[in-house]
């Protein structure tokens, strides 16, 4: 029993090195110690393993490590015919095309949102969204959407996390999630970052239930808040195809 706990041990934190590339795509040994919280000789034997089954690559140069080809492989072979990040791609193409903003997909994980998908503007001023990017839930209108229609524990998970912002006051908060339910969309007008302004849209699948947010954002030169309020019936609608997809 003992030797079953250590290597399912060794496989989480495996794993947690992993993850520390959805973050930065080259990161060296004192940087994934640090954010894993162990010790350097530890992660270097983990490692060590990664880097020879392939997962991972050192660069010899600069002693950084970055996903290997493994990676890739393992991608290619999952299944995309229920992925939204895919299957979404060509309305979201629309979408951007229409509005001339960039357009973004985002999941709920657990009090975090990550970005699984974006469609740049393409214009010469824009805002760029890096896919994989994880973001925090009490500030932006993708966060917002995806609280609002989320239920009540993820709601008190959000007000009760060490992370939350004094500066942001949480009964506001809530009420700006209840307006969010009455009008099917959210705003943000640079809460998150200055001189960037959204739009969130909820997308429902053919069950009803929540399965991402879809997002219009760009600098608040062209995205005014009296075009966010425009935008936002636009996006309830595209969302709303975008469900019947799903």
């Amino acid at each position: 029993m003992e030797d079953r706990k250590l290597t399912v041990r060794a496989v989480e934190r495996a794993l947690d090195i992993l993850g520390c590339f959805t973050k930065a795509s080259d990161l060296g040994l004192t940087e994934i110690a640090a954010e894993i919280g162990l010790h350097k000789s530890t992660v270097h034997r983990l490692l060590t393993t990664l880097e020879d089954r392939g997962y991972v690559i050192r660069d010899p140069a600069t002693e950084k490590y970055r996903l290997g080809l493994k990676i890739w492989e393992l991608s290619t072979h999952m299944s995309h015919s229920d992925d939204p990040a895919v299957l979404l791609l060509p309305q979201m193409e629309r979408l951007r095309d229409r509005l001339g903003e960039t357009v973004s997909l985002y999941l709920r994980d657990g009090i975090e949102r990550i970005r699984i998908q974006a469609v740049q503007s393409n214009q010469a001023i824009r805002r760029v969204a890096p896919v994989g990017a994880r973001l925090p839930l009490y500030v932006g209108a993708s966060s917002k959407v995806l609280v609002a229609y989320s239920g009540d524990e993820v709601l008190q998970a959000v007000l009760d996390s060490p992370d939350w912002p004094p500066t942001i006051d949480k009964a506001a908060y809530v009420a700006q999630l209840e307006d969010i339910r009455r009008i099917g969309y959210a705003t943000s007008y640079e809460e998150r970052e200055p001189g960037a302004s959204a739009v969130s849209a909820p997308i429902f699948d053919r069950t009803g239930k929540l399965a991402a947010a879809l997002s219009v954002s760009g600098p608040v030169s062209r995205l005014t808040l009296q075009r966010l309020e425009e935008y936002g019936p636009i996006l309830v609608e595209a969302a709303r195809e975008m469900g019947m997809l799903m």
